[in-house]
């Protein structure tokens, strides 16, 4: 099969399938070996990156997907009227980090972090697709637990999780001294 022929395969099935497909799959569908097909969809990714197209592919833990440009969004919402994305407040960005950091995590667990109840950012986030129930821990009362999607990577333009920032733990000390301090000053007022 030459590589024309099977870029055209490639993003046929990509194409149709709309979500993640894993290289594994599509490589077993056409008779390739894995490194082949990743190879060829990583050239076709740089191809579409240029400004001629609207559509990409892109990546999500060994998995791809088509899917159009961001910059498209409003040209696609002018012919879809499908409401404009969801706003992420300060509190939902906040729990989302928490999950994203912690998972798997129940909510007592993002409570306990946070210091506040937050069954609305946990709710909210779910409906946003960016968390969903992962499992329940085995505990009294079998809580849920929380972890982040593929929706979650595809917002934030992340292939894995392991693309997190990673937090260094000289910061870390020096955010506890602030909220220490911050606590402190509401405590005195």
């Amino acid at each position: 099969m030459e590589l024309q022929e099977l870029e055209a395969q490639i993003e046929a099935i990509l194409f149709t399938i709309g979500e993640a497909i894993e290289a594994e799959r599509i490589a077993q569908a056409l008779g390739h070996d894995v490194d082949t097909v990743r190879r060829v969809i990583r050239n076709m990714m740089d191809r579409y990156k240029t400004e001629e197209y609207g559509i990409q592919i892109i990546e999500l833990n060994d998995s791809f997907q088509m899917c159009t440009k961001p910059e498209m969004y409003e040209s696609i919402i002018k012919i879809t009227h499908v409401p404009k994305k969801h706003v992420l407040t300060e509190v939902l960005l906040e729990t989302l980090s928490i999950v994203a950091y912690k998972q798997p995590i129940t909510r007592q667990e993002i409570e306990a972090i946070r210091g506040v109840n937050c069954d609305h950012a946990v709710n909210k986030l779910v409906e946003y697709h960016l968390i969903a129930e992962v499992g329940r821990l085995d505990a009294p009362g079998r809580p849920i637990m929380f972890g982040t999607t593929e929706e979650f990577l595809r917002n934030f333009g992340l292939v894995s999780l392991e693309e997190l920032p990673i937090v260094q733990p000289e910061k870390v000390e020096g955010f506890k001294l602030e909220v220490e301090e911050e606590l402190q000053l509401k405590l005195n007022i």
